[in-house]
């Protein structure tokens, strides 16, 4: 469980919700919007070699990445780079973006500012019950369903950007 004092958020790597994300990948909440005062939000997302997003953009909201292990080809206004573990990842309010993963799996630090982007991937997402194996493969209708429902958190620009050698 994470816990709160006065000015700080303090999760153990063993603590935060475990949710299956529609676009693929397991989050495990470290910060929730209520818990930084509407601040940031943050997540460990663990993927899959494949798993891609559509181009997109976060209007309201910076949206950064930091790569524990593991790698992604990541698509910044057009520009594709290929980022490690230990490489950042960020791209401002507005700016289109996407992400493939490239090795076997990856581990990311995903947050974003400020925090209200939560109810996006909250939407997008199901918490995971005990024993539960889940793929958490990906379900686009449910990805857009839950982008027009925030429609200032995320915005879809198109397919992902990649070929699919």
């Amino acid at each position: 469980m994470t816990t709160q004092t006065t000015g700080a958020v303090i999760s153990q790597a063993d603590e935060g919700e475990h949710r299956w994300f529609a676009g693929g990948g397991l989050h495990i909440w470290k910060a929730r919007a209520e818990e930084t005062g509407g601040a940031f939000h943050a997540f460990i997302d663990h993927l899959t070699k494949g798993k891609m997003t559509p181009l997109h953009m976060h209007p309201d909201a910076d949206d950064s990445m930091y790569v524990i292990d593991g790698e992604i080809l990541y698509q910044a206004n057009g520009e594709q780079h290929v980022v490690g573990a230990g490489g950042f990842v960020s791209s401002m309010r507005g700016t289109p973006h996407a992400f493939m993963v490239t090795s076997e799996t990856a581990t990311v630090f995903c947050f974003q500012t400020p925090g209200a982007g939560q109810a996006f991937y909250l939407e997008a997402s199901d918490a995971v019950a005990a024993g539960d194996e889940h793929t958490g493969s990906v379900d686009i209708p449910r990805l857009q369903e839950a982008a027009a429902h925030n429609g200032a958190s995320v915005q879809f620009l198109g397919p992902p950007p990649f070929d699919k050698d």
